[in-house]
């Protein structure tokens, strides 16, 4: 654990820095990363010793709520911050609030905008899914020479902004293995192959919450008939005191408050 200042001024101790991760390179060790929303979920990423988590900017907060060591990334919502001000605005409040960088999907400008306030920013390439209408489907990116050199020039012209790190989302494995090999930013791989220094995956997907799992990722866990089970016996629970109340059976004497018959005596001479 690395003690250092957040920036918000705290004295806090992280398991990974930005510092810490760009020595990654080059070492055949990966840290890992997955997603968080909620102070449970980060709770649960801490305690199984994940390094890294996502958030929406908005959830900061309560993430931080649940785990103060891992190293939490705040994703600027695309279409929630448009404008230059906006921007640095949704910026500076997340890593404010306890964020230790910040997930970027627009150009390079205003990359080195955030970059420009020593601000940790991590882009996003490869399958972007919201800009996929570009490779006209959701598919692998960088299965032929060609775009895989023009995937490479973004990663340098990434890097040149000032980025730490990059999102590696379904990029050709052997694509990626040679970028990362070639590159100064923080690889982090989302269905990209393990030639990166983080590897990536939603935890929804890991939990075996989700009912359709992407290529790229596996499920070792099986929450989903959990859930539906706690849905089940939701519903179950609701309907039952819906009867309940209609047929009269609730509220009950064991649900009522009462009072000593003197005193209702006494409350129904004032009321008369």
């Amino acid at each position: 654990m690395a003690r250092i200042f957040d920036f918000g001024g705290r004295e806090v101790e992280r398991r990974q820095t930005v510092a810490s991760l760009r020595a990654l390179k080059g070492t055949g060790h990966h840290a890992t990363q997955v997603t968080a929303e909620t102070a449970e979920e980060a709770a649960a990423a801490e305690a199984a010793g994940i390094d890294m988590v996502v958030c929406r900017a908005a959830n900061v907060a309560r993430v931080r709520e649940g785990s103060k060591a891992v190293f939490v990334t705040a994703a600027l919502g695309f279409a929630d911050v448009i404008t230059a001000d906006d921007i640095l605005k949704s910026a500076f409040a997340a890593v404010t609030s306890g964020a230790d960088a910040v997930l970027c999907s627009r150009g390079v400008g205003t990359v080195k905008m955030l970059a420009d306030e020593q601000i940790p920013v991590m882009g996003h390439l490869g399958l972007v899914p919201r800009k996929s209408t570009w490779l006209g489907s959701v598919r692998a990116v960088g299965k032929t020479a060609k775009e895989a050199i023009e995937l490479f020039d973004r990663f340098r012209r990434l890097e040149d902004a000032g980025a730490f790190a990059v999102e590696c989302e379904v990029i050709a494995a052997p694509v990626m293995a040679e970028i990362n090999r070639r590159t100064g930013l923080v690889t982090i791989s989302l269905g990209s192959g393990p030639e990166a220094d983080v590897v990536f995956l939603f935890t929804a997907d890991i939990c075996g919450e989700a009912s359709r799992l992407p290529r790229h990722a596996q499920a070792f866990g099986n929450i989903a008939p959990l859930q539906e089970a706690v849905r089940s016996e939701r519903r179950q629970a609701l309907s039952a005191f819906r009867a309940a109340v209609q047929s009269g059976a609730f509220p009950g004497p064991d649900n009522d408050a009462t009072m000593p018959d003197a005193e209702i005596a006494a409350f129904k001479t004032m009321l008369s």
